[in-house]
């Protein structure tokens, strides 16, 4: 038989390696995240206290109230607020496994080229997450408790969900936090070759409409919110294609020095061969 089962048990062997290293990474990420969410649930009272706050600002002082209409609400957001809280605490050890996974499959160029992406996604992500508790949430809130008051001679009155005002919060600080990673989306784009600052230059329009609409369909139905989200992605990408134009000729300065370096060499290498050649001809010419 041509194909023979040893060869498959050779082939086969570092990708199980492989798979094992990942389950390993994956375990330690998911021990993480337990034991964060342990922490977190017993403290899940204060940190939902903290998300109330941008609501609790909103409302007139003494009268804002949260309510919850299913028995075992209050219980699951406490719940859900343990897992979002979790996740934030045990990002740098899950972000520490996944790089332990990768690294070893990369070039030491390649390592010093993804490290600073690595570094700058929690911190934009974090900037995003703040931008939208400390500014957007409580002008939109404030904004959509300014629709109290009579309505046809009845007294509208804003009675948010514990749930619900959760689902809110979460949506508003995953939105701007994911938002924020722009930049480092683009720049790996440009560095994997994928995209170009001129293809982004001469698209702008177009991205420009593309960030509008997405902020649109990601934040809640206000106009408020959407331009909150949209004017600092704006920035975000042309802060982006400065970055590219700077790592571009970062780029080609290093090429050019690799060049010149790489024609030094062969100049070197070919002088080093011409004496040779000329000392293994000299005695043939004295035989003559």
């Amino acid at each position: 038989m041509a194909l023979k089962v040893s060869d498959l048990d050779e082939t086969q062997a570092p990708l199980l390696d492989h798979l094992v290293e990942l389950r390993g990474r994956l375990f330690r990420a998911v021990i993480a995240i337990g034991i964060a969410f342990a922490i977190c649930f017993y403290f899940a009272d204060e940190i939902f206290g903290f998300l109330v706050r941008p609501l609790t600002a909103a409302f007139p002082e003494g009268q804002g109230q949260l309510i919850y209409t299913r028995l075992y609400e209050a219980f699951f957001v406490e719940i859900k607020v343990a897992l979002f809280a979790a996740i934030f605490v045990s990002f740098p050890i899950i972000a520490n496994q996944l790089w332990r996974f990768v690294a070893p499959g990369l070039y030491a160029k390649e390592k010093k080229a993804f490290l600073p992406f690595l570094i700058a996604t929690p911190i934009l992500f974090i900037l995003g997450g703040s931008l939208a508790y400390f500014v957007v949430m409580p002008l939109a809130f404030t904004w959509f408790l300014g629709f109290q008051g009579d309505a046809g001679g009845l007294n509208a009155q804003a009675l948010p969900a514990m749930g619900e005002y959760l689902d809110l919060v979460m949506r508003f600080i995953l939105a701007f936090g994911v938002s924020f990673l722009l930049p480092v989306v683009l720049m790996l784009l440009n560095a994997a070759g994928l995209v170009t600052r001129e293809q982004l230059v001469a698209g702008r329009k177009y991205v420009i409409v593309a960030v509008f609409a997405a902020a649109a369909i990601i934040t809640p139905p206000d106009v408020v919110s959407q331009l909150m989200l949209a004017a600092p992605l704006i920035v975000l990408f042309e802060g982006s294609l400065i970055l590219m134009r700077i790592s571009e000729k970062r780029r080609r300065k290093a090429e050019a020095k690799e060049a010149a370096e790489q024609a030094k060499a062969d100049a070197k290498a070919k002088a080093e061969i011409a004496p040779a050649s000329t000392e293994g001809a000299a005695p043939a010419k004295g035989k003559d």
